[in-house]
C-alpha cells in the first residue's frame, strides 16, 4: 500500500547543529500518527520540511508520491498551525470563500465546509467575534479545501475547551475514516493517548521510539500499578497477604513488572472476599514519553 507520507533517513542541520538525524517515518492512508517531543526536539523542523518550506540535507522524502513543496504535494497537503490568523472583519463564510478562490475551487462550497466543522450557525458572523475554538474550526475548514490526503497539524487543540477538543478529534476521526493521513504534533498527551493510532517520540532530533501505545509500553518496560481495596474490616488481613504492597488511605498499593502482571492478578483474585475492588493502572503515555525523551541534566 502506498504511504501518504514517507521519510527515509532524513537529516537536517542549522549552522552545524543537528535538528534532525536519520529520521525515518511513514504515515498510511487513514492513519493518525502523533508526533511528540520537547521544545527543540525537531518537530517543527520536520513539519517545515514536509510542507516544502525548508530543504533537508540528506535522506529521502515523499509527500503523496511527490516531492515536498511541488505543486502536486501542495494540492494534496493541508496544514493547520497552533495559532491561526484570519481577518477579524470578515465573516467565516467570506474567509473560506476567499481561500476556495485562491485554490481554484468553487466558492459555493464554503458553507458546506463550515457546517462540516460545526460552524454553519456562525458562518455569517465576523471572525472577530469568534472564540479561540471557533477560529480553530475555521482553520480546519480551510485545511479541508480540496480533500487533502495528508493533514499536518501543529498543536491544533491548544487553548480549546474540553468540548471543543472532543469535537475537533471527532472531525479528525471522520477524515481518517475517509482515507486521509494525519500527522499531529501535540503536548496534550491524554488526548493523543486515546485518539491516535501510532506514536512517534523525538528527542534532540532523533527518533527514540515509535509504535502503538501497547508497543511503547512493552518497549519501556515500566511497572504496572495496582490498587487493591479491601472488604469492610479486611485491610489488615489483605495487607498481610500482600506484604510487598504499601497501605495508603485504606488501600493496598503495589507495583509489578509487565510480565508478572497476570500472576499478581491471579494472586489477588484468589483472595476472594478479602478484596472489594481492584484497579490496574498501566503506564500512561506521559510516563512512557518521560521515559523515552529523558534528557541529561533536565
Amino acid at each position: 500500500m502506498m504511504q501518504n507520507l514517507t521519510l527515509s533517513r532524513l537529516t537536517k542541520t542549522f549552522d552545524g547543529l543537528t535538528a534532525l538525524s536519520d529520521v525515518s517515518l511513514s504515515v498510511a492512508p487513514g492513519e493518525r500518527v502523533a508526533l511528540l517531543g520537547h521544545n527543540g526536539a525537531g518537530k517543527s523542523t520536520m513539519m517545515k520540511i514536509i510542507l516544502g518550506l525548508i530543504g533537508h540535507d540528506s535522506g529521502e522524502l515523499s509527500v503523496m508520491g511527490a516531492q515536498p513543496g511541488s505543486p502536486a504535494a501542495r494540492r494534496s497537503t493541508a496544514y493547520l498551525p497552533e495559532n491561526v490568523a484570519f481577518h477579524a472583519a470578515l465573516t467565516g463564510l467570506e474567509q473560506i470563500r476567499h481561500y476556495l478562490r485562491l485554490r481554484g475551487e468553487d466558492a459555493g462550497l464554503a458553507l458546506g465546509l463550515l457546517e462540516r466543522v460545526g460552524l454553519g450557525h456562525a458562518a455569517r458572523r465576523r471572525i472577530g467575534t469568534y472564540s479561540k475554538g471557533m477560529r480553530q474550526r475555521v482553520g480546519l475548514a480551510q485545511a479541508l479545501i480540496g480533500k487533502p490526503g495528508l493533514l499536518v497539524l501543529d498543536e491544533p487543540t491548544s487553548g480549546l475547551d474540553p468540548v471543543s477538543r472532543r469535537d475537533f478529534y471527532a472531525i479528525l476521526d471522520g477524515l481518517a475514516a475517509e482515507g486521509a493521513a494525519i500527522l499531529l504534533s501535540s503536548h496534550a498527551l491524554t488526548e493523543v493517548e486515546a485518539r491516535t493510532d501510532r506514536i512517534v517520540i523525538l528527542s534532540k532530533g532523533v527518533m527514540v521510539a515509535t509504535g502503538t501505545l501497547a508497543d511503547l509500553r512493552r518497549g519501556a518496560a515500566l511497572p504496572v500499578a495496582l490498587q487493591v481495596t479491601p472488604c469492610a474490616g479486611g485491610l489488615e488481613a489483605l495487607a498481610a497477604t500482600l506484604p510487598e504492597g504499601q497501605v495508603r488511605d485504606g488501600v493496598v498499593h503495589l507495583t509489578c513488572a509487565q510480565p508478572e502482571k497476570l500472576a499478581v492478578l491471579g494472586r489477588i483474585t484468589a483472595l476472594g472476599d478479602l478484596v472489594a475492588d481492584l484497579e490496574v493502572q498501566p503506564p500512561s503515555l506521559e510516563d512512557i514519553y518521560s521515559h523515552f525523551s529523558r534528557r541529561d541534566g533536565q
